[in-house]
């Protein structure tokens, strides 16, 4: 299982995002959840940026909502950036 490493910079984003958004609150905790036991899982739709953000990832919350997310995969580490619509996280 990958290790999450929430920063203080992504708690607030997320604090934000929720307060925006309290009706994402149950999908949110799923996505994290399964990310945490299993980042490849389909439902996530992992996916590498590209652009100006080639070094990031993204997992999908649902249709219109995302976490963008570095991965560290030498130590198994994964750290959300970013958590919002699909036009804010791209």
């Amino acid at each position: 299982m990958p290790n999450i490493i929430y920063t203080d910079s992504y708690n607030k984003k997320a604090a934000a995002f929720l307060k925006k958004h309290p009706d994402l609150i149950n999908q949110y905790e799923k996505t994290l959840r399964l990310m945490e036991l299993n980042p490849g899982h389909p439902s996530l739709k992992l996916h590498k940026l590209k652009g100006k953000h080639s070094d990031l990832y993204a997992v999908s919350i649902n249709y219109n909502y995302r976490i963008s997310l570095l991965f560290l995969l030498q130590d198994d580490t994964i750290v959300p950036v970013y958590v919002g619509s699909h036009d804010e996280v791209y």
